[in-house]
């Protein structure tokens, strides 16, 4: 994406901007070689402000999990984890593929971008 154009629009909306394109795209601080997740504008407990865009492996470890229960016409169970990802931050997604039930801790699983509810979503598959 065009420097000038991420520049104009906030962090979460490059977000969105980059699933729509296809890619799995968090930040990182420059000075401090570490990423992070959920999209700011500064890096998180020291307000490093050099941050980039970087494409991450989409690769990561179920940290924890949950089954949501719901009636079969709202749309049956769905899971939902937290998952560190192999580039060090956690994230909060669903995993797909398996019974909501049966997704555990330390399973490993890959991204995969997704649509829920209408709008792009990293979305989680067990290898």
């Amino acid at each position: 994406m065009p420097e000038n154009l991420t520049s104009s629009i906030g962090p979460e909306q490059q977000f969105k901007n980059y699933l729509d394109e296809g890619k799995f795209m968090i930040q990182r601080s420059k000075s401090l070689k570490k990423f992070f997740f959920h999209p700011r504008v500064a890096f998180p407990g020291t307000g490093e402000r050099d941050l980039e865009w970087v494409e991450v492996s989409g690769n990561g470890v179920v940290y924890s999990t949950t089954c949501n229960r719901r009636l079969p016409e709202k749309g049956g169970d769905f899971n939902l984890s937290l998952i560190t990802l192999d580039e060090g931050p956690k994230i909060m997604s669903r995993v797909e593929g398996i019974d909501p039930d049966k997704v555990e801790i330390g399973q490993k699983v890959k991204a995969r971008i997704s649509s829920l509810n209408g709008e792009p979503a990293v979305i989680f598959d067990v290898l």
